[in-house]
């Protein structure tokens, strides 16, 4: 299959990196020059990465780059079977993204979006295939997360479905199906947990790392809520959640002080070094200003 992953962020990088090793012919695009000069390199490296901890093969590593190219304009890359959005969580974006996809793709291509909260069915209706559009919603790592989400808006049709799950299964992932809801299933779930614990250190419950680990012990969560949410990005959870709490009545979904505190000084997680935890790379150690924000010790 013939993949175009739009979009060269961290979700973006990972989706593309996970699509040419797994065979699939891979092209990426971002609008921004200095994202496209990091693509290769970013993805590469957390390849090597991988071949030091013997998950994957370096002739495997060899073919994954012959299928990887990066095109400097969309147009260049648009004679696809597949697209993959991963912009930025903004609904006019994705809508405007979508519009120029449809111009440049040929009828056969099916659009998905990697939206993690917002209405495939209103990004659909950007574009004059309504039916070919979908959401394929990654988690992060992409590499290492095994399930991916399956979104069917109002109009996309059962066809575009089965191949978005073809494509799912040819990755190496899990899927579920979920009709296009707020939040969808996960974002809705996840974000809900994550909000009160945010709440608890907001209130001083308790600390970040022991609600996590309250959560991973007590329940088996293989990670706690706010060390998954530094994870994530508290930029994208700031942005999942005034997204529901516009969407869905009542306040459950109202984002926090604390959070919206945290990403106005640009501590939005493991990506900026620091949000609930301090991060040295992969590992995440209690941070003095989370712990700063709570009202009582």
């Amino acid at each position: 299959m013939r993949v175009l992953v739009v979009g060269a962020g961290v979700m973006g990088r990972g989706i593309a990196g996970l699509c040419a090793l797994s065979g699939h012919e891979t092209l990426v695009f971002d609008a921004d020059p200095d994202a496209q000069r990091h693509v290769r390199p970013s993805i590469e490296a957390s390849w090597a990465r991988a071949l030091e901890r013997g998950k994957i093969g370096a002739e495997a590593i060899e073919a994954g780059r012959r299928r990887l190219r990066i095109v400097e304009r969309l147009r260049d890359g648009a004679d696809v079977d597949f697209v993959v959005e991963a912009v930025p969580e903004a609904l006019d974006l994705k809508r405007l993204v979508f519009g120029e996809l449809d111009d440049h793709c040929p009828d056969r291509t099916i659009l998905a979006s990697n939206t993690s909260s917002l209405s495939i069915t209103r990004i659909g209706r950007a574009t004059g295939r309504r039916d070919r559009v979908v959401g394929i919603h990654f988690f992060n790592p992409v590499a290492a997360m095994p399930l991916v989400e399956v979104v069917r808006g109002s109009e996309t049709s059962s066809e575009t479905v089965e191949r978005a799950l073809e494509l799912v299964a040819s990755l190496g992932k899990e899927a579920v199906r979920v009709n296009d809801s707020p939040g969808f299933a996960t974002s809705r779930l996840g974000l809900a947990l994550g909000l009160e614990a945010m709440r608890m250190v907001e209130e001083g419950v308790a600390r970040p790392e022991d609600i996590d680990k309250a959560m991973e012990l007590g329940y088996g969560h293989r990670m706690g809520p706010l060390k998954t949410s530094d994870l994530v990005g508290l930029d994208v959870r700031l942005a999942i959640a005034e997204t529901l709490a516009a969407e869905l009545s009542g306040e459950r979904f109202a984002p926090p002080a604390i959070l919206k505190k945290l990403v106005a000084e640009g501590k939005i997680g493991k990506k900026s070094g620091e949000g609930f935890y301090r991060w040295d790379g992969e590992e995440a150690r209690p941070s003095a200003s989370s712990a700063s924000n709570r009202t009582r010790a």
